[in-house]
């Protein structure tokens, strides 16, 4: 099972965000996940690389990919088994990060989201991967 995830840049609650997402995290390897896709920017992305990164320390059949959206930038490659570029080549600069998002849904099986409010490029991978069926665990910011 692939998990990718998707948040906004900033987070409220941080630890409680933090502590939910290892919790998850943990309950979606027991069911079979294996493959977990993460974006790289803003602090949901890197709480999410952290909690993934964690969890390997008891399970070691789990892999986690860096997905880039940019061939010419460099990135922290610490957090991840390994990064990749999806086929975003005829993509123009500007649509690259969202349509890299899309793949990444597209190409997983369960969405994990950060959401608090409606607009911006978090919330519209999260209608992407409502329209595409996704199964998503949403963590709420109100209870957390």
């Amino acid at each position: 099972m692939t998990v990718t995830f998707c948040g906004h840049s900033q987070v409220a609650n941080a630890n409680a965000v933090a502590a939910a997402l290892a919790d998850i995290i943990e309950k979606l390897i027991d069911e079979g996940a294996d493959k977990f896709l993460l974006g790289g920017y803003g602090e949901f992305d890197t709480m999410a690389a952290i909690a993934v990164r964690n969890a390997k320390k008891n399970h070691s059949g789990i892999h986690s990919t860096l997905v880039i959206p940019y061939i010419d930038r460099d990135y922290e490659p610490a957090l991840y088994d390994n990064s990749m570029y999806p086929p975003l080549e005829t993509v123009p600069r500007r649509f690259a990060i969202s349509k890299r998002n899309e793949w990444m849904v597209s190409n997983s099986d369960v969405v994990v989201a950060y959401i608090q409010h409606n607009w911006g490029g978090a919330a519209a991978t999260l209608k992407y991967a409502e329209r595409k069926k996704k199964q998503i665990i949403a963590l709420s910011c109100t209870s957390l």
